[in-house]
């Protein structure tokens, strides 16, 4: 990885290759991006991102129906809390249609709790219908963030914390941000928000935040697409008043 707190183990890519071997079973002519398959670092994940979501332009197979398929997955989302014997890590699979993520799935296999959601049908935990919190006040709200390894982000998730500990009711980081997205779409979490992460850590959690009648943006609050790195997903009676809050402490 590109950092030494950034970790990796023999199990993440054996976990992706299941994920993947399922997938292309079932679906062998849409396209699949995995973190195990992409170099470390940002520039790289968001370089094999916009390579994916072009390649349906340069395709002249005459397939382009299945190319505007694309699966992104992280197999194991939260490996430090893995290697630590800590359960709160677990597997997020999204699929985006022409660029538009149109399915979400989030495994917690420590609880048993599987999140879902197709676009436009809602979201559900176990099946049964899962909606965001009902807090309208900053001071009642639980908000997650990140400790991420990289040094801008490190420095931008201090100033948020500094800004926003005196203002909601408490901060959780979690080292997940599968977790973090799926509780928020399912009111445990009142807002999560991170200053950079790769489209595998988001695409799955975002459609279910929305789904589960939550707002996701970026931390300009400009709408939220696959490229977004900078993201904020709230139960959306708060999420105005979160980012002008990040924002005011110069994160966005």
């Amino acid at each position: 990885k590109a950092n030494p707190r950034d970790l990796l183990t023999e199990i993440d890519p054996l976990c992706e290759a299941t994920i993947k071997k399922i997938v292309l079973d079932a679906f062998p002519n849409h396209e699949f991006l995995g973190e195990e398959d992409v170099d470390p670092g940002k520039d790289a994940s968001a370089a094999a991102l916009e390579q994916k979501l072009n390649q349906r332009q340069n395709d002249e197979s005459g397939d382009n129906d299945s190319k505007d398929y694309l699966w992104i997955v992280d197999p194991i989302d939260g490996t430090s809390n893995f290697v630590h014997g800590m359960p709160l890590c677990m597997p997020s699979i999204a699929c985006a249609y022409k660029g538009n993520t149109i399915i979400g799935v989030i495994y917690d296999p420590h609880r048993d709790e599987i999140f879902t959601t197709i676009k436009n049908h809602g979201a559900q935990m176990n099946g049964q219908p899962i909606t965001v919190g009902k807090q309208d006040n900053i001071g009642d709200a639980i908000i997650a963030m990140g400790s991420p390894p990289a040094q801008e982000s490190m420095e931008m998730s201090l100033k948020g914390i500094q800004e926003l500990m005196p203002k909601c009711r408490t901060i959780r980081m979690l080292g997940s941000a599968a977790i973090m997205l799926a509780w928020v779409a399912n009111g445990r979490l009142t807002a999560y928000w991170e200053y950079d992460l790769s489209s595998w850590d988001i695409a799955a959690g975002a459609l279910l935040i929305t789904e589960a009648g939550g707002t996701f943006t970026d931390l300009k609050n400009d709408e939220y697409g696959l490229r977004t790195r900078k993201i904020c997903g709230s139960n959306g009676l708060i999420h105005d008043d979160l980012i002008s809050i990040l924002n005011s402490a110069g994160v966005e």
